[in-house]
């Protein structure tokens, strides 16, 4: 009998399309990204705060431009029978996280997100797939977080 694993990432849903995600951006992501934007660097500088400002840091795709969120896919077959599981992505070590973070990621996510309003403003739209890219990116830059 033969063992086989495959493990795949995967956006969790499809999610909406780029139309729908570029109208949620313009009509309501670009201001509530930026509330939420706000309230996480304000709970990041209270040291209690630090869990749920990083936790929030790392939602700004979902809460900007409605990005579905990824998951591990894995199928194992096991004697004829296949089983699927899908799980978080596997992160890289805490202790790594964390000294980036306090090291770059917490003033370099500032400038890229800085970077990547300016392209969605600036360029009248034309910037967006750009800017999409960029604020899908937030998590990783701020903490390195797998998405």
């Amino acid at each position: 009998m033969s063992n086989s694993n495959v493990n795949v990432n995967i956006p969790a849903s499809q999610g909406p399309g780029c139309l729908v995600r570029g109208l949620y951006f313009i009509f309501v992501g670009s201001w509530l990204g930026a509330i939420w934007l706000i309230i996480a660097w304000f709970l990041n500088v209270t040291i209690i705060g630090l869990p749920l400002g990083l936790s929030m840091l790392n939602r700004i795709p979902q809460v900007m431009t409605l990005r579905p969120v990824r998951v591990q896919t894995t199928v194992t077959t096991r004697n004829g029978h296949t089983s699927v599981q899908q799980t978080a992505l596997r992160q890289r070590p805490f202790l790594l996280r964390a000294l980036y973070f306090v090291l770059i990621g917490f003033w370099f996510s500032l400038v890229w997100m800085i970077i990547a309003w300016l392209i969605s403003g600036i360029t009248l739209g034309l910037g967006l797939p750009i800017a999409f890219w960029m604020f899908d990116r937030v998590p990783q830059i701020t903490t390195l977080a797998r998405i």
